[in-house]
């Protein structure tokens, strides 16, 4: 059965113009990868990659002199990014690794498909297609396991890993956002003997992975086997326990909340210092800033009044997260009147600011904070009822005795 993908990015006249050039010159080029596999399946193609069978110098080349601009972004590896008008495309020659070190390979640049096609991770990302939409499935497998929902590395998944250790972490990714039902055991046998070599990736690499992974629709299948192939502590070694994915996934389709890889990081890391988990994944400033708000309370979000707190001292989004994780955890139903306690608490706007306490004649320094910080603990435990009169009173009262 013929198999035609089809799609703006495959017709535009920039993907047209590149084709044009590369067979003017000779050569055959073919989309390849994750946009062959995403349109096979009607997901949106984001990134174009081609193949194509000749040396990366030779398609430098053809692309300048179509006036088609080609970086050499990876060219000892043949890869060259052409940009074209608006949009831009991986361009990478048919190459073998002939040389790996489960991080790096030496590659020779080659004509056959096959043998390009072996060298890839996953059977459904080993799929070409023709400039006119012909799905090409040259080891026979990609379209059948795409099909099937099923994530199957190519050949022997120890030789596939042993080639790049970052492949562990690739199976569970693509698992939670491709994959359905059980994981191949062999892949998983072969994950827990070699999930050592994790250690010798970088932390963005893993960073990077286990974010993707997170922001999947149902990650929870994936970071179970993660869990119980020993991959999770190996990748996550601050990992709290074994995390209730499962539970957090319900939790966030009752209220109807988007995947957030973030509040699903903070429920694996539990009680852990964000800058521990941020230095483990190389987060930015931002994305830690996002895991301290998501940091464990000192009190459980059980009833109106600490609803109303939490929302109130982490904002609503931390604060609704840290409950999705506490019901998790807890593994008890969600109370969803406790997530419009937390917006309210949100909404709260403490009554008193520092020129406040200027008129009252504290002079600027150590001491307003330190007032501020005292009346404001007291408007907090009053469940946010003491108004501003009685606030600024009480102070009135303290400096008077």
């Amino acid at each position: 059965m013929t198999v035609t993908v089809t799609g703006e990015w495959l017709i535009a006249s920039e993907t047209r113009a590149l084709f044009a050039a590369l067979t003017a010159a000779g050569a055959l080029p073919r989309f390849v990868g994750g946009c062959v596999r995403d349109a096979v399946i009607h997901k949106t193609v984001r990134d174009i990659d081609i193949a194509v069978d000749v040396p990366p110098e030779d398609t430098m080349a053809a692309l300048e002199a179509a006036g088609i601009r080609a970086i050499p972004t990876g060219i000892e590896h043949g890869t060259i990014t052409a940009v074209a008008g608006k949009r831009t495309f991986e361009i990478t020659s048919l190459r073998q690794d002939t040389e790996t070190d489960g991080r790096h390979a030496t590659v020779a640049f080659t004509k056959d498909w096959k043998l390009d096609a072996s060298r890839r991770d996953f059977t459904m990302n080993a799929l070409y297609a023709e400039g006119d939409g012909t799905v090409v499935d040259v080891l026979g497998t990609g379209l059948g396991d795409l099909a099937a929902r099923r994530v199957r590395f190519i050949g022997s998944a120890a030789d596939r890993i042993q080639e790049d250790y970052l492949r562990i972490l690739r199976l569970f990714r693509f698992h939670a956002w491709y994959g359905e039902g059980d994981m191949e055991p062999d892949a998983l046998v072969a994950c827990a003997g070699l999930a050592g070599g994790l250690a010798g990736l970088s932390h963005e690499r893993i960073g990077a992975e286990v974010l993707k992974l997170l922001a999947a629709p149902h990650p929870e299948i994936a970071v179970d086997m993660m869990t119980q192939t020993g991959v999770l502590a190996k990748a996550l070694p601050f990992a709290d326990g074994i995390p209730p994915m499962g539970a957090l996934v319900a939790a966030e389709s009752r209220i109807g909340l988007s995947p957030d890889p973030f509040r699903r990081l903070a429920l694996i890391a539990g009680a852990s210092d964000a800058v521990t988990v941020g230095r483990a994944l190389r987060l930015s400033n931002e994305q830690m800033k996002m895991l301290r708000q998501r940091r464990p309370l000192g009190y459980g979000i059980t009833d109106a009044a600490n609803a109303r707190r939490a929302g109130y001292e982490r904002g609503e989004a931390a604060a609704r997260d840290l409950l999705l994780i506490q019901v998790a955890r807890a593994g008890i139903p969600l109370e969803t009147r406790l997530v419009t306690q937390i917006v309210a608490g949100a909404d709260s706007q403490f009554p008193i600011a520092a020129r406040d306490l200027m008129a009252l004649g504290i002079e600027p320094g150590p001491e307003i904070g330190e007032t501020l910080g005292r009346i404001e603990a007291e408007w907090i435990e009053s469940d946010f009822t003491l108004d501003r009169s009685t606030l600024l009173s009480g102070v009135v009262g303290r400096r008077s005795a």
